[in-house]
């Protein structure tokens, strides 16, 4: 055989090259997103706990987890299909595409919102006002997050990345104005009314009119994608909506602002895992192609890293003085100080459990995943409530670190039997969700 020549390698060595800068890239644009949107996402929540105090933080926060639900209902109906199944097609069948996934989110938005605008109205008082705003800006809350999924499909992070700066600077006079009203409805309007200027920009962004009209078309040829995320979604921000819920009525509202406060604490190190999310999948999916025999360990150190870093993360937070963390939270902090251990052992289990959860999406396990999915979330709301009505807030933040560690294993446990069935089985189809 004759030896390559130093041209012959640099050609071989080009596509290879081509492929790292690709992931790289894809990896930087998930992780500058992620940063913008959570980023916009502290600044309402730091600047909310500074100006009303924990028990109207804590009503905001109520708007705020019923915001998380209805933004996974949307994403596993309208637009996780989409990045399924339209990711790397035609300019043409991806405009077709988007305009149906985000005319179904803002479908999903109109029809919650109305009934978070009735049930508000019906309510009343501070909780029902702020869930009467949350009706009305909710469509724009939904299709600003639909553009970004879209554009990820398309292959232009850097778009969605873009979006998200735009309600980052749409949000900074809103907050200035709320702040000057000083209710809780106002935050709430601000922090939807930003949302929706940066989703009129996606629509010059992408040069896409979202289709409400063929809404139903989209949920009925997605209907076996997007159910069985709907109940992935769903369980896992359901599960928070009714530990905030039963946490309000066990131990109260200032209760529930605590808790918040906690995640803010933590929330910079969640954005980089919510980031690197972005492309954990598929990089798993790369490893079981090329050395299945790897994808555990690969697994390990996914989820290990993240442990780790949660912890390390959370013994920073401890050594913050009380005038530091008074100054970015006021008068949250020392509520929310008391549950940075439990929170960041949750966080860490939490973390410990994704790396399980890329193997199993990988290897194409819905089912096992799903199995999974739904027991975490199951003890999330035991432990969580159950701490609560044994020893208040602080029990409620120990038995949700005791429940994501119950919740990680079983995660686990999931992904031996999975790969156990993928070695017997190598040739099944392996699908990267």
């Amino acid at each position: 055989m004759t030896p390559m020549t130093t041209e012959e390698e640099e050609k071989a060595t080009a596509p290879a090259r081509s492929v790292r800068r690709a992931v790289v890239g894809r990896l930087s644009w998930g992780l500058a997103d992620q940063a913008a949107s959570s980023m916009s996402n502290f600044v309402v929540g730091f600047y909310v706990a500074r100006s009303l105090g924990v028990t109207a933080f804590g009503v905001f926060s109520l708007a705020w987890v019923t915001y998380g639900v209805v933004l996974g209902a949307s994403r596993g109906l309208a637009t996780d299909p989409l990045v399924v199944r339209f990711s790397g097609v035609s300019q043409t069948a991806w405009r077709g595409a988007a305009a149906r996934s985000t005319g179904a989110s803002l479908a999903v938005g109109a029809a919650v919102g109305a009934v978070c605008l009735l049930a508000g109205l019906a309510l009343g008082g501070g909780v029902g006002t702020a869930f009467a705003c949350l009706g009305v800006v909710l469509p724009g809350l939904l299709l600003q997050d639909a553009w970004r999924f879209a554009f990820f499909a398309a292959g232009a992070g850097r778009k969605a990345f873009v979006n998200d700066l735009v309600w980052g600077v749409a949000l900074v006079p809103a907050m200035v104005v709320a702040a000057r009203v000083g209710s809780v409805a106002a935050f709430v309007l601000a922090w939807g009314a930003s949302a929706a200027v940066a989703a009129a920009y996606g629509l010059l962004q992408s040069g896409v009119r979202p289709r409400t009209a063929e809404a139903r078309g989209w949920l009925r040829e997605q209907r076996d994608l997007g159910y069985r995320y709907l109940v992935e979604n769903g369980s896992l921000s359901g599960a928070g909506q009714l530990r905030s819920y039963g946490l309000g009525v066990i131990v109260g509202v200032g209760a529930v602002g605590a808790v918040r406060g906690a995640e803010l604490l933590l929330g910079p190190f969640l954005a980089l895992l919510m980031g690197l999310s972005l492309v954990t999948v598929a990089e798993a999916a790369r490893v079981l192609r090329r050395a299945p025999h790897r994808l555990g360990r690969f697994c390990l150190l996914l989820g290990g890293g993240q442990a780790v870093a949660a912890l390390l993360w959370g013994a920073a937070l401890l050594l913050v003085p009380d005038r530091l963390g008074e100054l970015v939270l006021g008068d949250v902090w020392h509520s929310a100080s008391e549950l940075i251990v439990p929170a960041t052992l949750g966080v860490a289990g939490a973390g410990l459990g994704t790396g399980a959860a890329a193997g199993l999406r990988a290897l194409g396990a819905a089912r096992r995943s799903l199995r999974a999915q739904l027991f975490a979330s199951a003890c999330y709301v035991t432990g969580g409530l159950g701490g609560a009505v044994v020893a208040g807030t602080v029990g409620s933040a120990w038995g949700v670190a005791a429940a994501t560690a119950a919740g990680s294993a079983v995660w686990w446990l999931q992904l031996r039997s999975a790969s156990r069935e993928h070695h017997r089985n190598p040739n099944h189809e392996v699908r990267t969700p």
